[in-house]
């Protein structure tokens, strides 16, 4: 039984920093691409960074310099850290693994207000 589940999401000032987790199980993880996607109120969902089975990272733009995507192949986990976090990053964030089929998270809400 695949399982994504992501923790870490909460309430944080402005500037402030969270760390959130995408605990994975039921599938080969270290050969599947994660993702970190989020999703805000009456908005599109937004690719937010990405790193592939090889390490091979990148961001969108506007948190590129402000978060950093990792993986720890040994505990089955992707990790977002995001650091100088603004309001308009307050969304759901909801992790993804993808190769031949694709698995979702339930996802964890960050909430940036002061």
């Amino acid at each position: 039984q695949v399982q994504l589940v992501e923790s870490g999401g909460g309430l944080v000032q402005p500037g402030g920093s969270l760390r959130l987790s995408c605990a994975c199980s039921g599938f080969t993880f270290s050969t599947y691409h994660m993702r970190w996607y989020r999703q805000a109120p009456g908005k599109e969902r937004e690719l937010v960074a990405i790193i592939s089975s090889g390490g091979n990272i990148d961001y969108a733009r506007s948190v590129k310099g402000r978060f950093t995507i990792s993986r720890d192949n040994t505990k089955n986990t992707v990790y977002l850290q995001m650091n100088s976090l603004k309001p308009e990053d307050t969304a759901v964030y909801s992790c993804y693994a993808h190769l031949i089929m694709g698995y979702w998270g339930q996802g964890t809400p960050v909430t940036v207000s002061s």
